[in-house]
Formats: C-alpha cells, structure tokens, sequence
C-alpha cells in the first residue's frame, strides 16, 4: 500500500530548465490537484528552514532542478537523494577582463589576480563556478589554478532571506542581488585583473562595463571545458519518496520530460518563458543560451553526461567545496526514467 503523501515541494533555479517551463504553464499543480495533493514551491515560502532546502535538500517529498553544485554538496553532506534527470543548455560562459589592461588571452594571466566571489550562504556555488571557468580557461593555454594570485571578491550586501540568488517566480525580484556585483566591482577598481561570469546576467554584465572576453568557454567546441555548475543541470528528490512513492515520482519526471518536448515544439513561448525564469528578455535569452535554446531542455541520464558530472564532483571535492567524497553512479537512480521511456513506447 502506498504511503500517503499530501504535499510535494519543488524547487529550480533561475536558469532555463524543463521544471520551470512545467511550472508556468501550471502542469505540475494540475498533474496532482485530482489527488488533493498539493504541490508547493521552496522559493514561495516564507520559513527560512523550508528555504534553505534549495541547497541542503533536506524537506522530504521535494525535487530540486537546477545547478548541480548545490544537489552534490548536499549529497556529499549526507542527504539521501537520488539523480533522476539530467539535461544540458550550454550557457554563456566567460572570463573577462578590462581593455586597456593589456590582457588578451587566458594565458596573459600569468601572476597576475584572478576575483573569486565569497558569498555567505551555505554553499558558495558562484565561487566554486568561478573557480572552474579559470581552471579551464587557464588550462586551455596550459597554465593552471596555481599560476595566478586568488583575490576575494567579497559581497557588501547582507542576503535576506528570499534574495539569496535562488528562483523567486519573478524577475525583478530577483535582481534585488546582483549576481556579479561584487567581482565587477573589483574589477573596475582595479584590485583584480579578471572575473568569470556566466548566463544572461553574465552577458549583460560584459556588455554593461565593455569588458574584453578574453576566454570563451561557453562556445568551446570540447564539452569538457563547458562543464560546470550549469552543464549539466541536475534534477533530484529524495530517495524516500522513490521508495515510498514511485508513482508520484514518476508522475512529476513525466511532467518534466513533457516539458522538454513541447519546449522543442513552441520554441518562442519557450524563450519568452525562460525570460521570465532568468529576469532577463527574449533577445538576452538568445543571445546567452542561443537560438536552439528551447531544443535543449530534455531530460536524460546518458553516460557522457553522468560522467562530466562525476568529473565535476572530484573538482569541487579536491578544491574543498565538498565534505566527504562519493560515487555519482551510485547516486544516479536511472529507473524511474527508463520506466517512463518504457512506457511510452509501450503507447505508441
């Protein structure tokens, strides 16, 4: 007999994802009102508690879709999820530096200081993302981490809770913390030579200071080098629920998954949803997660992609982001998925 479950959560990122394209158009509350089941969202509650389970994942009957730095930290915490979904929007990503400093390629770097982000939240995912764009872009013209000086970007602005750089439903809202704000700053006064920045904000934030994009990662053509907090993008829930409860996990994996195909169908209501997801407009939207961007919100757990997850994860553990070490194939759940995909042949 199944458990009984009055209540799902739900949490994403301000970031192009099939969760938020479900969520907008309403299919994830409709999917379980006929059940009484009501379905709420982490970023629309006012409990600090319920709000800090975006990055420790620690609600029960949650699903989380979004930058996977936050879901690995929780895992190597200890919290008993499972990767039910992957997908991959290739985003822009950049490291940027001033014109007349001189500065042209990653290579130019050499001794000279790089800004890191220093956020006070639990997990610092802008630093560890800043982190990994230098350590690739330093490594494709064979220098490393260990060739430039690390300089502290430090925040000036106290988050309260709801402003913490998390989805709250609303653009403007959103934009009550300036992601870059810190390390631009840094960068105009001088007390840094170059930042990372990354997605509509981070291309808004280049062509605002007329920086010089001095390494473009998120156009390079080895995805390898693109890996990072956004590719690819987890979706998550708690291992409980599976066990407890397959059938509404499948239930919202399908909702998701459908998400994903109409995206690819209406691709200018797709842009002009993700707009409103990321507080940006539609010509941002193209011009940061390029024209196709509505054809890459599918969901699937295809090796490659595990794999660059796994990678990722041994980055941020050697880097001291992560307290213990695991096995991402073993946190990856891929059941539920082939289940759905079993199902649907099954119906054609």
């Amino acid at each position: 007999m199944s458990t009984v479950t009055d209540t799902l959560w739900y949490t994403r990122c301000p970031v192009p994802t099939a969760l938020g394209i479900a969520v907008q158009r309403g299919w994830i509350a409709d999917e379980f009102a006929p059940d009484g089941i009501f379905v709420k969202s982490i970023q629309e509650t006012s409990d600090a508690a319920v709000q800090e389970s975006h990055f420790d994942h620690t609600l029960r009957s949650s699903f989380r879709q979004g930058g996977n730095i936050p879901a690995i930290w929780a895992r190597a915490r200890g919290r008993d999820t499972r990767v039910i979904g992957l997908s991959w929007t290739d985003e822009f990503q950049a490291i940027l530096a001033l014109p007349e400093s001189g500065i042209h390629r990653a290579r130019d770097l050499r001794d000279l200081r790089i800004g890191l982000p220093v956020n006070p939240i639990s997990i610092d995912f802008n630093r560890a993302s800043a982190l990994r764009g230098f350590h690739a872009a330093l490594g494709l013209d064979g220098l490393s981490l260990k060739n430039v000086d690390w300089v502290d970007a430090l925040s000036r602005e106290t988050p309260e809770s709801g402003t913490r750089g998390i989805a709250t439903g609303d653009g403007a809202r959103r934009r009550l913390r300036h992601g870059y704000q810190a390390e631009t700053l840094a960068l105009l006064r001088g007390d840094v030579d170059a930042i990372y920045v990354k997605g509509a904000l981070g291309l808004e934030t280049a062509r605002l200071i007329g920086a010089r994009i001095i390494s473009d990662l998120g156009s390079h053509p080895d995805p390898e080098v693109r890996v990072n907090n956004g590719t690819p993008r987890t979706l998550t829930v708690d291992a409980a629920l599976i066990e407890e409860r397959p059938d509404l996990v499948a239930r919202f994996l399908a909702r998701v998954v459908d998400a994903g195909n109409w995206a690819r169908a209406h691709p200018d209501e797709t842009v002009a949803y993700i707009a409103r997801e990321t507080g940006s407009t539609p010509d941002w939207v193209h011009a940061a997660y390029g024209d196709d961007a509505a054809q890459k919100l599918g969901t699937f757990l295809d090796p490659d992609s595990v794999d660059a997850l796994s990678d990722f994860k041994d980055f941020l553990f050697a880097h001291g982001f992560l307290e213990a070490d695991f096995d991402v194939a073993d946190w990856v759940d891929p059941q539920p998925l082939e289940e759905l995909a079993r199902r649907t042949r099954d119906a054609a």
